[in-house]
């Protein structure tokens, strides 16, 4: 495989070891393949629900310490008050004290200031013995409070062993698989597409089949991601990967085949690779973690999670917390984070990526972009996350293109105004909202940024209109609504928004104003202040007439 062999001046031996075994065949391949993916998704969804009670046990865990802290600041407080009490009676005279030792027969007219003093000091002692309970029970709650804390902290520490067991578990298994079987993986699941792309992504796949095929017929299995960690120690019949430089690439090793190096990378990479090529063609719909569609990011986090590595879902978050690479030394599986932060893949060698496009709506291959940050995902994270990328200006979250704002023709996709099937679009998270799957990415950018200005969600009340739709909206406001079939409802392109950006000249509508365009979202000429038909609560994507 040219795009992973690496020139070398230097003699290498192939991994020692018993002469290698007849390989499977297609078909026993084949079926061993089926097999290890049904094991690898059954973990992959078992971690996944014991995330999701890591989560829970975090937060009953920060609960409990809440609860404690109140705890402690209530217990003090009676502390201090009984403190203060005992402080002043031991200060007062015994007269202080019991006013009754001043009675005088000799001076009755003292006698009613002498009982109501006494009464006050009755009053005080009540009050003290109160707070010496309350003091009481204050303790007992700061212990119950620490117990409740130790529980869920040992609640937090199970969930979390159980997730790490099975991701350890998950490494184990893909450490034992062959080359060969994890060959016949890649091309497991794939969905054909159409045209140029469907050649694309074949000849993406067969590249890397073959390389596995070369391994394989060498006798060379690649280690685990741990045999890899020590350039200096190294498996036998490995040597260090070296860069342009002469420097050891961390993470990967060489090996020969016949007179030529060729790069070997961890057992756990090869099966990423394969998972992620697997599902090639499959739908784009934002924020999906799989296993039928997927987001930009839960697609590089599923894929490695089916190789026993658990990433965020998010390509900022997945940069932060990666351990980075130079782009020089980009090696197969490395995560490529491009447009600032709003989209990421999986390098493939030879200047492509696979990853799920919003451009496309689907996972493809296509060329390394611009603006390039590697993360390993092999390598240990670091112990401080990445600074925040920018994001670039023109495009959207995973690959969507955001278009100038200007005047066209709103129709795509051959269907009629408000007859798009759902399949087509997709869901923006609130509701039942949706927008074609461009401009709802671009959305969800948007909403970000607002959310990041003003601490709170972007505030939505209409999205697509199907036809019927329509024909009710202008029954009901015939003034307001377009004629049915030809609002930019009708082609998922617009939306009404509420939580102030409704209200021209409103904070929330300035910044809309400011930087909605930014995202591919306009305000049309129609429905600004002043005009024919203001709706400052109206915003189209890119296009409108």
């Amino acid at each position: 495989m040219s795009a992973l062999a690496v020139p070398a001046v230097v003699a290498l031996l192939l991994p020692a070891g018993s002469p290698p075994q007849a390989a499977p065949g297609p078909t026993d391949a084949t079926s061993l393949a089926l097999t290890a993916q049904t094991t690898l998704l059954d973990a992959a969804v078992r971690y996944r629900q014991l995330e999701q009670r890591v989560t829970q046990r975090r937060a009953e865990l920060a609960a409990a310490r809440t609860a404690e802290q109140k705890a402690r600041l209530q217990a003090a407080a009676e502390r201090e008050l009984v403190g203060g009490s005992a402080a002043d009676l031991y200060r007062s005279s015994a007269t202080g004290r019991y006013p009754l030792l001043g009675l005088d027969a000799s001076d009755p007219d003292a006698t009613a200031g002498v009982l109501y003093r006494q009464a006050l000091s009755d009053r005080a002692d009540q009050q003290l013995r109160g707070a010496v309970v309350r003091a009481e029970r204050s303790g007992a709650a700061v212990e119950t409070a620490a117990e409740n804390v130790a529980t869920a902290r040992a609640a937090l520490r199970g969930a979390e062993r159980r997730a790490a067991a099975v991701l350890t578990d998950v490494r184990t298994r893909v450490d034992g698989l062959s080359t060969v079987v994890t060959g016949a993986l890649a091309g497991l699941s794939a969905t054909t597409v159409t045209g140029p792309q469907q050649d694309r992504n074949a000849a993406a796949l067969h590249r890397w089949q073959d390389y596995l095929a070369r391994l394989a017929a060498a006798g060379i299995d690649p280690p685990s991601a741990s045999d890899l960690a020590d350039p200096d120690d190294l498996p036998a019949g490995f040597s260090p990967a070296l860069n342009g430089e002469g420097r050891p690439i961390p993470g990967v090793a060489w090996a020969v085949i016949g007179s030529s190096p060729v790069t070997v990378l961890p057992a756990e990479t090869v099966a990423a690779v394969s998972s992620a090529l697997s599902q090639l063609g499959k739908a784009y719909v934002a924020g999906a973690t799989g296993p039928d569609t997927y987001g930009c990011g839960g697609f590089t986090a599923a894929s490695w999670l089916l190789a026993g590595y658990a990433l965020p879902l998010t390509p900022a978050a997945q940069w932060a917390g990666g351990a980075a690479v130079p782009v020089a030394d980009l090696q197969v599986g490395d995560l490529v984070v491009t447009d600032g932060g709003q989209d990421v893949g999986i390098y493939l060698g030879a200047g492509e990526v696979v990853g799920a496009s919003a451009a496309g709506y689907q996972v493809a291959v296509r060329s390394l972009g611009a603006d390039v940050h590697a993360a390993r995902v092999t390598l240990p994270s670091p112990d401080q996350p990445h600074a925040a990328l920018t994001p670039a200006g023109g495009m959207g979250a995973c690959g969507a293109p955001v278009p100038p704002p200007g005047t066209g023709n709103a129709a795509w996709g051959g269907y009629a105004n408000g007859r798009i099937p759902t399949s087509a679009l997709c869901r923006l998270g609130v509701a039942g909202h949706m927008l074609r799957c461009d401009a709802a990415a671009s959305y969800a950018a948007m909403g970000d940024a607002f959310q990041a200005a003003f601490r709170t969600p972007l505030c939505i009340t209409d999205s697509y209109r199907s036809h019927a739709a329509q024909l009710a909206a202008y029954r009901a406001k015939p003034r307001l609504a377009a004629w049915p079939g030809t609002s930019n409802h009708g082609w998922a392109l617009a939306v009404d928004l509420c939580g102030g950006v409704n209200i021209a000249g409103s904070p929330q509508w300035t910044w809309m104003q400011a930087n909605a365009g930014r995202f591919g979202f306009v305000n049309p000429p129609w429905a600004r202040p002043g005009a024919e038909k203001p709706e400052p609560w109206h915003w189209e994507y890119g296009v409108f007439d």
